[in-house]
Order: structure tokens, then sequence, then C-alpha cells
């Protein structure tokens, strides 16, 4: 598709329209890059300062910026901004990897089956009994061990390693001993795996990934972990063994979890947290250890009013010391 007007934009979203209907939309852009053709969007408070100086054709925005000053005449609001130019910027940039094929240098184990299409790319190396879902895409590089199990309309990026031996050991006579795992990888319908992430298999158990989870590049899962529905994993975070995330949880980049835990249903973790133990439903943590934002926050405020004064404080407490000698 060239081009849409901005009427059946707003028509393909539902949203409402004030400006002309008749304006050209080519393409998506960002605000701060946007050029006559494109249509922008703006879903973040911290965006709204590029909005006069846009040169977007259009702006698809949350109802919340519908009274803000400045940029194109032509505005489209909508309940989610974000999830709506999703929908706009697929009409014009097809999907990476459009077609359903297996590579002739994908390597398939004995007795690999799948359900309608499925797209496997170069130097796959799937393993013995794996089975996919409907319309599932495999990025070239991937590594499936045997007997893992996906769901319908997976999405594994470049690299991925599922279903690898966890980081289990027992004592020997010549130090640490690697335990065989025995157990399986399960993924559920409409899960994303980024690129080089790895998740383990089960050690006995089975290594559980609720439908509609998006794991970002570089994630690593640990065997035994059982992560809900609808959850999203950033890049370079980690979960350690037998550690289970409940429904809806938001893990973002490079934060590590101990294991063992459980962090309840829609519970956020921020970038960089270690978190060592429970996390109770909905809450929110930081830092390290991670504990509340809030009182993590709290005690940033009160340092950074104490340092001015850290030098008073010394002279103080060597003064007090003097005095006692």
């Amino acid at each position: 598709m060239t081009s849409l007007t901005a009427g059946a934009v707003a028509a393909l979203v539902g949203g409402e329209l004030t400006g002309s209907p008749d304006v050209r939309i080519a393409g998506v852009a960002a605000l701060d890059a946007a050029g006559p053709g494109d249509l922008a969007f703006l879903a973040d408070p911290r965006w709204a300062a590029y909005l006069a100086g846009t040169r977007a054709g259009a702006v698809l925005m949350d109802p919340r910026f519908r009274g803000h000053a400045g940029g194109p005449a032509t505005r489209i609001v909508v309940a989610d901004a974000r999830a709506a130019i999703r929908t706009i910027a697929l009409r014009f940039t097809p999907e990476e990897g459009t077609g359903w094929s297996i590579h002739p240098t994908a390597r398939l184990g004995r007795r690999v089956r799948w359900l309608g299409r499925i797209a496997i790319g170069a130097h796959c190396d799937i393993g013995a009994d794996v089975t996919f879902g409907l319309d599932c895409r495999v990025a070239p590089g991937v590594r499936i061990g045997d007997g893992v199990a996906l769901g319908d309309a997976c999405v594994i990026g470049p690299g991925a390693c599922l279903g690898i031996a966890g980081f289990s050991h027992a004592a020997g006579d010549h130090g640490p001993t690697d335990l065989p795992p025995t157990g399986k990888l399960r993924l559920g319908h409409r899960v994303t795996v980024g690129a080089l992430s790895t998740i383990a298999r089960g050690s006995i158990g089975t290594t559980v990934i609720g439908d509609d989870t998006k794991f970002d590049a570089q994630v690593h899962v640990g065997h035994n972990v059982r992560v809900g529905a609808r959850c999203l994993v950033m890049a370079q975070a980690g979960i350690a063994g037998s550690t289970t995330l409940e429904d809806d949880v938001i893990v973002a980049g490079q934060a590590g979890l101990a294991d063992g835990l459980r962090v309840g249903a829609g519970a956020r973790i921020a970038a960089q947290a270690g978190v060592i133990g429970d996390i109770p439903p909905g809450a929110t943590v930081s830092g390290y250890p991670a504990r509340d934002h809030r009182q993590v926050l709290r005690h940033a405020a009160a340092l950074a009013r104490l340092a001015p004064h850290a030098r008073i404080l010394e002279q103080l407490a060597h003064s007090a010391h003097a005095t006692a000698d």
C-alpha cells in the first residue's frame, strides 16, 4: 500500500478525526523525524514537547494530549495511540519473513511436527520430538532442544536457544557435577522470544511460558521457571531457576531475579533491580535489594538533601570524638 488518507486511518483505528480527512499518509515516523507524508504518534508525555515542531502530516494521539497547542491541524485521537500506530505501521511495512517455508540449511530432528504454516530460517537446529502450533516463525540460527513444545503464532528471534540444559549441579569428588536435565519446556500461544535469548528446560519438571508473553533480546530464563500470561521481560534480564512470575508482570532491562521466588500478578520490577525476595501482586520495586519503588525514591531524596551537610556532620563527629578523648 502506497498511501492512506487521514480519514481512512481514523476509520481503521476507530479514532476521532479533527482537521482535513484528505491528508495523504505514506508511512509512520517519530514526531521529531516525521515529514509531511508521515503519521506521527504521541503516547508519552516525554515526547509532548516535540508536537509543536513536528513536520508530520497528521498525528495519532492519546486523549490526554487533545488540547496541546501547535503541530499539524490533522489529528486522530484514540484510546491507545501506541497500539493504534502498530495497526497502521503494518499497512505500510510487511512483517519480516512473510514467506512460509523451511530453509534448506535448517536441520530438523526426528518426529518434528507442526500445524498449518511454519517458517524456519537458515542454519536452525531443531531437536527431536519438537512440536509447533499454527503459524510459528523461527529466525536464522535458532537452537531448539528435544521435546520442546511451542503454541500457535510463536516468534523466535535470531540465535535464541530454547530447551537448553539449566545451571543445575551436585557436589562431586572433583567439584560440582552437571545434572542432566530430564524435564521439558512448553511455550504458550503468541510467545515472542528475542534475539540471543535462552530458556532452559526443566531439570525434572517443566519450564512453562504463558500465552502472549514477550521476551526481549538477551534474556535468560532458568530451569523450572514458570512465567504467566502477558508478561514483558526486557533486555538482559535474568530469571533464576524455579522462580514464578504470575500474570502481567513487567521485568525491566538488566533486572536479576534470584531462584525460587514468586512475583505476584501485575508487579513491576525496575531496570537493574536485584530481586532476592518474593514480590507481592501489583507492587513496583527497584534498587538492590529490590524494595518498594517509592521508598527507594524517598531514600534517594533524603541522601541528596543530606549530602551538602556531610562535611559539617564529619566536623561535628570529629569534635565529639576529640572531646571524648
